[in-house]
């Protein structure tokens, strides 16, 4: 994507951390099953599409640091359209915690740019690769991460047991450098 920057946020440019959450479509869900030691997935078509938006963060600079670091993807005139917001693990993998991008650019290559940009940073820390989960039902999120080039490594269907989500499950996602 033309004239879009990519930058780490920081005092100078926190205030990107205030991204708003936008409605997603919801059209299908992925199919995740384990059958002789391997992850296999298909996808699933609802027969009608809905739109789920997730509450907004309330991010602080200052805990985004502590835990790890925040991109920024900005167009020419300063504007942030995207956001990743990552953690430092234990395990050599770099969590993926959050990833937004504004829905005028969707589909544009910013949130590829924003992945792109955190592999260097990572690898500095000797980071090995990236890691991140997806509702089953985000079959856009999925389908994003595995074009990615991530493999499923996980699946958990007891997340939402206990909340308004009940019935979901979440496809927990790997990428090795």
């Amino acid at each position: 994507m033309n004239n879009i920057v990519v930058k780490r946020i920081d005092a100078s440019n926190c205030a990107a951390l205030a991204l708003p959450n936008e409605p997603f479509p919801l059209f299908g869900r992925l199919v995740v099953e384990r059958a002789d030691g391997q992850w296999q997935h298909r996808e699933e078509l609802f027969t009608q599409t809905t739109t789920q938006t997730f509450p907004d963060e309330h991010y602080q600079l200052a805990d985004i640091d502590a835990a790890g670091f925040a991109l920024g993807a900005f167009t020419a005139d300063g504007t942030c359209i995207g956001l990743a917001t990552y953690a430092w693990r234990w395990n050599k993998y770099l969590y993926l915690d959050d990833l937004k991008v504004n829905g005028d650019f969707r589909g544009q290559g910013v949130a590829t740019q924003l992945l792109d940009a955190a592999k260097p940073l990572a690898q500095a820390r000797g980071v090995r690769g990236l890691t991140t989960i997806a509702q089953d039902n985000n079959l856009g999120a999925n389908r994003f991460y595995l074009h990615y080039g991530f493999r499923i490594g996980g699946f958990n269907t007891d997340d939402y047991h206990f909340t308004k989500q009940v019935g979901k499950a979440d496809v927990y996602y790997y990428f090795d450098f």
